[in-house]
């Protein structure tokens, strides 16, 4: 693990670690974490052409500046592109690094943010090698990253958005180990979400979420007022599902007040637009 940690931080280090934190005081910043689910004819009347469109209207009625996706097929990444042109998404697929398999994409306002730099990384002992899977993990994982330039402050922030391995308990935990070493390599504020498919309380939870040992705290957790919503974040497309507990989070490093979270449970006569519910941050820089 010390040799992978030294890697990653070779990989990452040159893209994160030189853009210096800018003075506080920016408008609030609405995140948003959205596990669309991939394209798939064995959902039926759930699968991607018949919610392609609530899909887009919940991402562009909630309005967030950024707004990391996971299970993005690429055909699902460009229709998502055309019909938000507000945005500008970047990522790779998981499978070779251009554009088999799912992307991780991340995105942001054109009216808010521009990019100093960008990147992915997989989630495994070689972060470097398209398609490398990580420990127990039962299909390759990455992490998508930006640092990006606030227009209308000139503040920097860093952001990241991932999808853990639904199996492997070792890859997950590993997997949360190096977005803690991710967050540790730069010096700007950081966000960092995705489906991290662990609850709170879970190991890899308990590592991104330990603010002494890793900078992150989890957003739901300290948002002032409460948050919105329910507890759970995955439905199986059953509007009537009633989980006990998130597997999508929003986490941030400690120069970030959280004014708002929200779990987003609009649904079209019960129809929902994925099996997740999209989760929303509204965060602020707050003053040195």
């Amino acid at each position: 693990m010390k040799h992978l940690l030294t890697l990653l931080a070779v990989v990452l280090l040159g893209a994160c670690a030189h853009v210096p934190a800018e003075p506080a005081g920016s408008a609030p910043i609405r995140a948003m974490t959205f596990n669309i689910r991939l394209d798939v004819a064995s959902d039926g009347a759930n699968a991607w052409p018949h919610r392609k469109e609530m899909v887009a209207a919940v991402i562009r009625r909630e309005g967030p500046d950024l707004l990391g996706m996971q299970e993005v097929l690429l055909h699902q990444k460009q229709y998502l592109e055309a019909a938000l042109p507000e945005y500008t998404f970047v990522g790779v697929g998981r499978d070779d690094g251009a554009q088999a398999g799912e992307f991780s994409p991340l995105g942001w306002r054109n009216d808010r943010f521009t990019a100093v730099d960008s990147g992915t990384f997989w989630l495994s002992p070689t972060p470097e090698v398209a398609g490398s899977k990580g420990w127990d993990a039962a299909l390759p994982r990455i992490a998508t990253w930006a640092v990006l330039r606030d227009l209308r402050s000139g503040e920097t922030i860093r952001v990241l958005n991932t999808h853990f391995d639904h199996v492997g308990m070792a890859a997950r935990a590993n997997a949360a180990r190096m977005i803690v070493q991710w967050v540790a390599a730069g010096s700007a504020p950081a966000i960092v979400m995705g489906d991290f498919n662990v609850k709170p309380g879970a190991e890899p939870y308990r590592i991104l979420a330990d603010t002494a040992r890793s900078g992150l705290a989890d957003s739901r957790s300290i948002s002032s007022p409460p948050p919105y919503g329910p507890p759970g974040t995955f439905t199986g497309f059953d509007i009537t599902a009633a989980a006990d507990g998130p597997i999508d989070h929003i986490f941030a490093t400690s120069e970030f007040a959280v004014t708002g979270h929200s779990v987003v449970t609009q649904h079209w006569e019960g129809r929902l637009p994925s099996d997740h519910y999209p989760v929303i941050a509204d965060l602020a820089l707050e003053a040195e």
